[in-house]
């Protein structure tokens, strides 16, 4: 049995990540600040009041973890606050980056130690952090956070490499959740992760630090 952890676990595509990894009969570590009623029905391990944003949270958690092997890190949490060059609000453009790119890249150094030759790290990115598929611009913050994130992932996987973790750069596709404000023309959170679970069974050393979307295309950086 498979360890995975994720953060953003309380909804969206964090949830249904812990759903069907304890579906596959597997453990899920789900992190996230606040829990939800849909977590705790899962009867899976929670961890609250995580801040990725925090050395101070970060650290209390990799503290209490400091026994647990993790084969799987999944660094899903994130955030998205949509700004137009008309509305360039910088503040929210450095929370974005602290978030989506610092803290997914402060949460997997400290989790490091729990990782073995054979774990593998995940980043959840988007496609609207590559520069050569941006044709309709706008979303700055966001957009460049993606970026910065994907680029964490990239010298992560030449770093891990060596020690025998893989990096996985991912990209859900556009789902149902609460982030793209449920869009109609979006795939389901169930769709996405089972994808995203395909990607992620076949990472290894020889394609670590590649950029995948869900349904297994190689996208653009």
């Amino acid at each position: 049995m498979a360890t995975y952890l994720v953060t953003g676990a309380n909804r969206g595509i964090g949830l249904e990540y812990c759903r069907q990894i304890k579906e596959q009969g597997d453990q899920a570590i789900a992190v996230c600040r606040d829990s939800s009623e849909e977590l705790d029905a899962l009867g899976v391990q929670i961890e609250t009041g995580v801040d990725i944003t925090s050395d101070k949270s970060v650290d209390t958690l990799a503290k209490k973890l400091k026994d647990t092997p993790i084969d799987v890190l999944i660094n899903n949490a994130g955030i998205v606050e949509r700004i137009s060059l008309d509305n360039l609000d910088f503040e929210s453009m450095r929370k974005q980056f602290e978030v989506n790119a610092l803290g997914t890249l402060r949460f997997t150094k400290a989790l490091l130690p729990n990782l073995s030759k054979g774990s593998k790290v995940i980043i959840m990115t988007s496609r609207m952090g590559s520069i050569d598929d941006n044709t309709s611009g706008g979303s700055y913050g966001y957009r460049m956070s993606k970026v910065a994130v994907s680029m964490a992932g990239k010298s992560l996987s030449v770093d891990l490499k060596p020690h025998g973790i893989a990096v996985g750069i991912l990209h859900p596709g556009l789902v149902k959740t609460r982030m793209t404000g449920f869009r109609d023309d979006g795939i389901t959170t169930e769709e996405s992760v089972k994808g995203l679970l395909k990607r992620i069974n076949a990472l290894n050393l020889d394609n670590t630090g590649t950029f995948w979307h869900a349904k297994g295309e190689v996208l653009p950086w």
